[in-house]
């Protein structure tokens, strides 16, 4: 279970290495609801998401080998894991499906990552990533599935 302190405490870890971003507030009427509308601004997170915020949580958290680290994501986790990799030293191998927008793919290879294409969909990707880190060693750094990566996205 995630809860508030080790929210607090990702968040205490997490902060050198990423941006304060802006909280907007609007009104009721600007968003034609009944309630108020907060948005947190993480587009101006470093690679445009709060994914960083997860990827290095769990980087941070966790004794990474010298074979670095291993992630499978098509979209903003790969990017968000290739960005946290090179920020902290660490080499980084990112399974995409095969329908990844060559945007994407671009993108992971700017922060140093290398791309491999594991299968047509996530799922494929995922099982990829899986069999190379049980060969080669690094630690997997999941999207979504791992407390420590929860925990860093819920700053």
């Amino acid at each position: 279970m995630i809860d508030r302190a080790s929210i607090a405490a990702a968040a205490g870890r997490i902060a050198p290495y990423t941006r304060h971003t802006p909280v907007m507030r609007l009104d009721d009427a600007a968003c034609g609801t009944r309630v108020p509308v907060t948005l947190k601004l993480e587009l101006l997170q470093h690679t445009g998401s709060f994914k960083p915020r997860g990827a290095f949580n769990r980087m941070l958290t966790a004794d990474l080998p010298p074979a670095g680290v291993i992630a499978a994501s098509g979209g903003n986790h790969a990017a968000a894991v290739a960005y946290a990799a090179r920020a902290l030293g660490v080499t980084a191998e990112i399974f995409v499906p095969g329908g990844t927008p060559e945007t994407t793919v671009a993108s992971i290879r700017r922060y140093g990552a290398t791309v491999v294409q594991g299968g047509d969909t996530y799922a494929e990707a995922r099982a990829a990533a899986r069999e190379r880190q049980a060969v080669k060693g690094a630690k997997e750094v999941q999207a979504y599935d791992n407390g420590d990566v929860l925990a860093g996205q819920g700053t």
